[in-house]
């Protein structure tokens, strides 16, 4: 199971990774308007999220007194390198933490805002959560990037080539087992984690 949420959390790491690869330090800090939050600030907000839940996580309740998280959405990074320092320190913060994960303390108890939770049920918790803005990152990155955007799934108006290549790929043996880093339905790790 661990190394299972571990894959997820590394696919949705990879495609903020592919993201910030195409931005230029303008581009990081660009916004919309006023009410809206640039790459770099959701990048803030989603790392400081982390470094919160997963510091001590297994002791400590996830939203620590040492958080500020509506400073979370004010800028104060000077350059894109100190973004990508910033996430890839949430980042560590996060792995660490699902490495102490294990089978004995998956159904352990512990607290986010003083809520009870499952350590497995806070790791699905957030694994909802920064999807939900790395969505936005890419989202804001494509409207940046336009007609020069790198697209970081199947190409519009192409599943059915990029499928011809997968099978062509896979032996029949390998075939049944789904290739995706990220969809594991075949996977036979998911189904006896989930036929208990």
């Amino acid at each position: 199971m661990k190394d299972l949420l571990i894959k997820r959390f590394e696919y949705y790491k990879n495609l903020g990774d592919k993201v910030f690869q195409q931005l230029s330090e303008e581009q990081i800090f660009w916004k919309q308007n006023e009410e809206s939050n640039s790459i770099a600030i959701i990048v803030k907000h989603i790392a400081g999220n982390m470094l919160s839940r997963w510091t001590n996580f297994l002791t400590e309740d996830g939203e620590k007194i040492w958080r500020n998280r509506d400073d979370e959405f004010i800028n104060t990074f000077k350059s894109k390198q100190e973004v990508l320092n910033y996430w890839e320190k949430g980042w560590k913060c996060l792995f660490g933490a699902l490495d102490q994960m294990n089978d004995k303390n998956l159904q352990s108890t512990i607290y986010i805002r003083g809520e009870a939770h499952t350590v497995l049920d806070a790791v699905f918790r957030q694994l909802a959560h920064y999807p939900y803005h790395i969505g936005q990152i890419v989202y804001i990155a494509k409207m940046i990037k336009n007609n020069n955007w790198e697209t970081l799934s199947i190409a519009r108006n192409k599943s059915q080539e990029f499928n011809n290549e997968m099978k062509n790929k896979l032996s029949e043996k390998d075939f049944n087992l789904n290739s995706s880093p990220v969809c594991f339905q075949n996977s036979p790790e998911v189904r006896d984690e989930y036929n208990q």
